[in-house]
């Protein structure tokens, strides 16, 4: 196991999250807090970066109207942002930080950046889930 990973492992028991999944070969982790919508999101440590991803929702079509929302929504998202994975029909949260000098306050800001997303957008986010 990476000394990155098990940084990251340790600052995640810090804050009090439970490893639901752990890939010592491919250095991520998997948690759950589905009380502040955190759910199944992967941290993955891809030297020399951290990645957060969760998969928000599934698009059934190109509305023009939900993507012009995600966008203005990563305006007000303090870390990370909404994209489109490679098939462009899932929307996922997705941040990055420099895995060198990761500090504790870091990696909460990123987790809490998408509970506070997930909070703000959920009516939003179930809408457009069935839509």
């Amino acid at each position: 196991m990476s000394d990155h990973l098990e940084k990251v492992k340790n600052y995640l028991f810090e804050l009090g999250y439970e490893i639901n999944v752990e890939d010592s070969d491919s250095e991520l982790v998997v948690i759950t807090d589905e009380s502040r919508g955190i759910k199944n999101l992967v941290i993955d440590c891809e030297a020399p970066i951290l990645i957060f991803e969760q998969l928000i929702f599934e698009l059934k079509n190109d509305d023009p109207t939900v993507l012009k929302k995600l966008m203005q929504w990563n305006r007000e998202v303090v870390h990370g942002a909404f994209v489109l994975d490679d098939s462009g029909k899932k929307v996922l949260f997705r941040d990055t930080l420099q895995l060198e000098n990761l500090d504790l306050n870091e990696l909460e800001a990123s987790i809490d950046s998408l509970g506070v997303a997930m909070a703000e957008y959920s009516e939003d986010i179930i809408k457009f889930a069935k839509s």
